[in-house]
This record gives C-alpha cells, structure tokens and sequence, in this order.
C-alpha cells in the first residue's frame, strides 16, 4: 500500500453492505484518533486497551445510527477498571468528520497489569445513549456485562435490547510502522443484519446469563445468510483489521466477493471535544457563595479538568455560582474550546 492509500483510509468507517445476504456493516480504522485519545492519559496497558476498544467500537456504532448530535458509550463495573466513556459526536455537515472522545476511571492499587482487560471490569453493565440534542429526551440501553470482551457486550445490548443481530470483529494495539515511532492502531469490522418490521425471538434466550444471542432473533435463510457471513468474517486476520497494509476494500472483497457487496462514502474520524470555560462556569452555577468557597484553591482560585481532552480551568470564584455579578469573567481556560464537558 502506497503512503497516501495509508492517509486516505486512517481514521475512516467505510459503510458497506451485502445485498446477497441483506447485511449492512461497518469497516473502521483509527490511527491519529486513538492516539489523541490515549495520548491525554498515561493510563496501563490494559486500560489503554480497553479504552481502544471502546473508541473502535463506538465509531463504527455511531456511524450506523442516523444521529443528529451524539452517541455514548459507558462501560461501568465494580472491577480495577470502574469507567470507560466515550462519545460518538455527528458531522456538522456533510463532508466533515464526525469526532471521538474517550477516557477511563480506574484503581491503580487494584490493577493487575497482568490480566486479561476486560477481566478487570468485573460486574457491571454496558450502556448505549444516543441524545440527538436540545429539546430531546436521550434514550438510553443497558445490557449487563457479559462475554470476554466489549465487542461481545455490544452484541449482547444489540440482540437483547434492539433485536439485530450484530457482530464485531476487532483488532488494536501498538505498532511500529517503517520510518515511524510505536503508536496505537485498532481496526475492525462490523456486521449487522438489516432491520426488520416487527423484530422478534423466536425461542428461549441462548446468550450467556439468559440473555438474547443474534442466533436467537433470525431463522430460515436469514439464519443461513447471517452463519454464512459470519464464517467468512471468521477469516479474517488481525493484520487485516488493524490495516494500514490491506485497505477496507480490499479486505471486504477477500471476505464478502460472494456476497454482492457495495460500499458507500467513507466518513472521516478526528478527535474532538466540546468542553469549554463556559460550560464550566454554567456547571458551577447551581452553587452558592458559600458552596464556591469550598472548591476555591489555597491560590484564591477555582479550578477544573476535562477528563477528556485534559484542557484546565482556573476561574475566579467571585465570578462563579447563582449569586456571583455578571462580571467578564476573569477565568482562563486551558483547553481550545474543542473537548470534553469538564
């Protein structure tokens, strides 16, 4: 694969479909994004796994949902790793990318570096919220933990909550490319069958805990056509998923040639974060005088973090709360505008 072939297919989903078994997917790269994402944090070995995970997981969701603002992911358990989080935000227009955020809340005295991830989240649940903005409840799915991986989780939430089945086939971690430092990659594919009118189980649940498998909700030649697509996606090698050698084309008509598929336009990934001092200051305005008072430093200052994109927040408390003057505000604001809510 040449250079620019490398550049025009890091950070994109590819949407594809396969008109011969009624599947529609996913082909996704991250590259620069997941290193922006880990890059905030010097967060362990596992929990930089898990959280590349998440962000490959939620980019290849989030392009599948008609959104108009933005998709959540939040993985909680009662395991070393308590938190990951991440957000899917919508293109503001077309031909822009959409961006990604993500970070982790974790016991470091807890950790075993040693095990596997998705272990160190023990008991807990996966949830799915999509809040399509102003003036709009968000809906919000869980699903407990269960599988031995995030991707299983979100095969769980899609066959228990929405009945589609779905299947991912992911693969992150560092590399070393020619003439480059190590950097994190994660690659993966994502298979969903199309909706249905009236989706349904047509039995008892065979998923782990009495929850629905993808297995549960088809039969007949929809069963048939999805076994057969997940054979073929069965193939797949992680060098292929991770890229950059094979491009997304390639790779699904090695696997799907078979299958009539079609690919539309590739939608491009960056990191990006919506924090900013005055949705800070707008947090902090529920609080009185006496309550800013406890949060203001030794320095006469108050500040804040965005656990996102670590942008940092001094601000003068006379300015901050429901009884502070309109002042302009004599707060500095570490980060571009461009993060997480802090």
């Amino acid at each position: 694969m040449t250079l620019g072939a490398q550049i025009a297919w890091d950070d994109t989903v590819l949407p594809f479909q396969l008109d011969r078994s009624d599947i529609r997917g996913r082909v996704a790269r991250l590259d620069g994004v997941l290193q922006r994402v880990l890059g905030q944090h010097d967060y362990p070995r596992p929990i930089e796994a898990l959280v590349a995970e998440a962000a490959l997981l939620t980019a290849m969701i989030g392009q599948t949902l008609k959104l108009r603002w933005r998709l959540s992911l939040q993985i909680r358990g009662n395991g070393p790793a308590r938190l990951i989080a991440t957000d899917y935000f919508a293109p503001d227009a077309e031909g822009t990318p959409a961006r990604i955020r993500a970070y982790a809340s974790f016991d470091r005295e807890r950790l075993d570096e040693a095990a596997d991830p998705f272990g160190q989240i023990g008991e807990g649940y996966f949830a799915l919220v999509i809040d399509q903005g102003r003036d709009m409840t968000p809906y919000q799915g869980i699903t407990p933990i269960a599988g031995g991986s995030l991707s299983a989780c979100a095969e769980t939430y899609f066959a228990q909550s929405e009945q589609l089945p779905t299947r991912f086939a992911t693969s992150f971690g560092r590399a070393r490319l020619p003439g480059q430092s190590e950097a994190w990659r994660a690659g993966g594919v994502m298979l969903q069958h199309l909706p249905k009118a009236s989706p349904h189980a047509k039995g008892e649940a065979t998923g782990e805990g009495g929850l629905l498998a993808a297995e549960d909700v088809l039969d007949g030649a929809e069963a048939e056509n999805w076994a057969r697509a997940n054979l073929l996606l069965d193939t797949a090698e992680d060098l292929e998923l991770v890229g950059p050698s094979v491009q997304p084309t390639d790779l699904l008509l090695r696997l799907f040639h078979e299958e009539a598929p079609r690919v539309f336009d590739a939608q491009p990934l960056a990191f990006g974060c919506t924090c900013s001092e005055a949705k800070v200051r707008q947090s902090l305005s529920i609080y009185s005088a006496k309550d800013i008072a406890t949060m203001t430093t030794d320095a006469g200052t108050v500040t804040a973090d965005c656990q996102f994109c670590g942008a940092h927040y001094v601000l003068d408390p006379a300015t901050l709360g429901f009884e502070a003057g309109r002042g302009s505000g004599g707060g500095s604001g570490g980060g571009s505008g461009n993060g997480p809510d802090a």
